[in-house]
C-alpha cells in the first residue's frame, strides 16, 4: 500500500529535538503550507498545518538548521497519533527535507 506526501512550506513553530530511550534522535515541528490549487477548473486557496517528525541519526545534520521561517519541503509517510489529551492528528514522518525551497 501507498503511504508517501511530500510538501513544502514555512516551519511555523520552533523544533523540539528529543531523543527516545533507545538513543534515536528525533526532530520535531510544525509546517505550515498555503498555496492556490485547481479544483473542478476552479483556482482555490488551500491552506494546512501539520506536524512533522525526522528521526535518525543520519538526520540530525540537515535537521540542524531549522528554524521558524525557514522554508522547506518534507516528504515520508503520514500516520495518526493520539497525544495524552486523548486528541488524534496526522503526522508526516519525513524521511527527505529539501531546506530553501520556496512552494515547488
Amino acid at each position: 500500500m501507498t503511504n508517501r506526501l511530500a510538501l513544502s512550506g514555512v516551519i511555523a513553530k520552533e523544533p523540539k529535538r528529543s531523543q527516545s530511550p533507545a538513543g534515536v534522535p528525533h526532530c520535531h515541528f510544525v509546517l505550515e503550507h498555503r498555496s492556490y490549487q485547481r479544483e473542478a477548473d476552479l483556482p482555490r486557496q488551500v491552506y494546512c498545518y501539520i506536524n512533522v517528525v525526522v528521526s535518525g541519526k543520519g538526520q540530525q545534520a540537515v535537521t540542524q538548521d531549522l528554524a521558524v521561517g525557514s522554508h522547506i519541503k518534507a516528504s515520508g509517510f503520514i500516520s495518526y497519533q493520539t497525544g495524552r489529551n486523548g486528541i488524534g492528528k496526522l503526522v508526516l514522518h519525513a524521511d527527505h527535507i529539501e531546506i530553501n525551497c520556496s512552494g515547488d
